[in-house]
């Protein structure tokens, strides 16, 4: 017989965690595991140990609302961030929760029972077979397996090391060595200045330039709250401080691009050498906020040019040689190891299939619920953060309303709910409005969104606790299906499986 659970959370990163926590702390009789395919906990920030990981937004508004982050450190690197994960885990005795080395592969939901039935590989194992009520999808958004590379012309010719930073080899020894690095996301900031502390120089390739904004690695106004208040009323100063200023950012990025640009422009100048080309190599082609701005604490990135220990070029590839990349403008860049920062492949749900009543599910023909439930799936919530602020500010809410959820269906006799898109007549668009490449490439693949709530995605934390922690669970968008209404045979079914 399979194992049963209330609960089944796929994955154990930052989201999986928060929402076992949740679990925990608001909903502690309900029984839940944790599937988790690869051998840690961590997710993302196990997976990538490349030289310089850290956050891209600030630390008190990433980690979780009810667990403060307690350093002044605004802008964590990737192991504190893991080990912040790690003590959530231990202090809410989650670990034995979690399945290690269990990668779902399959998950069918029968409408009689109201039950999911996940098949998952197991590391070294046969493959497992487990049921559940509801699942809570905590995966992330990209493929852990590869990272987007696309192909170059030549590389096979190279005669140095290309590493995608998704699988950086950790015996990677750089020191003296000439490096490139493609690429000028987050990722390309990141690895920039960390690499040029050792390397013999570093040239950050660009074909086009992103929004680059330097942020204090330590805020000068929570250390001052650190000494002079009581530790929760300096961390809640903290995070709403922070929220505050990242909305109203995007705010202005939406109604007022010209002045944000203007802005991020003065702040660049302003730690570029004198004479320095802004608007060659920090002009981007696109508005602010119609992709992330890429953070970097302390200027690290406008030092390392400063001292001359790295360089931005932004030029297109003609081919890689022996030596190096060869440019259309016909300039070399010689190297002895080619970094591609060139992004990810988005996966929805880890690449899982999923059929519902033996039908499977096509996400892209799907409308989204609260931008964290699809038309036509019962029982399953899906974590992603915002796009425009902190991941886990929307995670902790999407954890709040599956719980809310959860006690409502028990206290009223409801077997599942689901969500129904809107009326036909009613016009839909991309979930996301995002021009980045990794989400590009992959729009077909995503739910559709509404013009108006709940089918419409908000980009803004103060509108979405009202839409998750307040407004009612029963609502045109959401029909719930009460217990006594399924099929007797298939409730006894679900018995047995239990």
């Amino acid at each position: 017989m399979n194992e049963h659970f209330d609960v089944l959370i796929i994955g154990a990163g930052l989201s999986g965690i928060g929402s076992a926590a949740h679990l925990e702390r608001e909903l502690p009789g309900k029984t839940y595991a944790i599937l988790e395919a690869r051998g840690a906990i961590g997710g993302t920030w196990d997976l990538f140990r490349y030289p310089g990981i850290r956050s891209d937004s600030d630390m008190f508004t990433l980690g979780y609302s009810f667990k403060p982050w307690e350093a002044a450190k605004a802008i964590a690197d990737g192991g504190s961030i893991r080990e912040y994960v790690e003590e959530t885990a231990a202090e809410y005795d989650i670990e034995r929760h979690i399945r290690f080395g269990h990668r779902v592969i399959s998950a069918e939901w029968d409408s009689g029972s109201a039950v999911w039935t996940v098949e998952a590989e197991v590391s070294g194992g046969e493959p497992v077979r487990l049921t559940c009520d509801f699942m809570h999808w905590c995966s992330g958004y990209y493929s852990y397996a590869e990272g987007f590379s696309p192909v170059f012309p030549g590389a096979e010719d190279f005669h140095g090391e290309i590493v995608h930073p998704q699988h950086w080899p950790l015996d990677l020894d750089y020191t003296g060595k000439r490096v490139v690095v493609i690429g000028s996301g987050a990722t390309a900031v990141t690895l920039v200045p960390a690499m040029a502390r050792e390397a013999e120089h570093v040239t950050m390739l660009q074909r086009s330039p992103s929004y680059v904004v330097s942020l204090p690695g330590q805020d000068p106004v929570v250390k001052w709250a650190i000494r002079h208040l009581p530790g929760p009323v300096a961390w809640q100063l903290a995070r709403w401080k922070a929220i505050t200023l990242t909305t109203l950012s995007y705010q202005l990025s939406r109604r007022r691009p010209g002045v944000l640009k203007a802005l991020l422009r003065r702040g660049v100048q302003r730690q570029l050498p004198e004479g320095y080309d802004v608007d060659r190599d920090f002009k981007p082609r696109y508005e602010p906020w119609d992709q992330r701005l890429c953070v970097v604490p302390d200027g690290d990135l406008f030092k390392a040019i400063g001292a001359g220990q790295a360089e931005i070029v932004t030029d297109v590839i003609d081919t890689f040689t022996e030596t190096g990349i060869r440019l259309v403008s016909g300039t070399e860049l010689e190297a002895d190891i080619i970094v591609t920062a060139t992004g990810l492949n988005l996966q929805l749900l880890g690449g899982a299939s999923v059929s519902v009543d033996g039908r499977e599910v096509a996400f892209g023909d799907t409308v989204a619920y609260k931008g964290m439930m699809f038309s036509g799936v019962p029982n399953v919530a899906l974590s992603i953060g915002y796009t425009n602020a902190s991941w886990t500010l929307k995670c902790d809410l999407i954890c709040d309303y599956v719980c809310r959820v959860l006690a409502h269906m028990d206290d009223h006799g409801y077997a599942y709910c689901v969500p129904v898109a809107p009326p036909a007549s009613e016009p839909l668009e991309p979930l996301i409005d995002f021009s980045s490449g990794y989400v590009q490439r992959s729009i077909d693949l995503l739910p559709k969104q509404g013009a108006r709530p709940p089918w419409r995605l908000n980009q803004n934390y103060f509108k979405d606790i009202g839409l998750f922690r307040r407004a009612p669970l029963e609502d045109e968008g959401m029909r719930f299906v009460r217990r006594t209404d399924l099929a007797p045979r298939k409730r006894a079914s679900k018995a047995l499986a239990a």
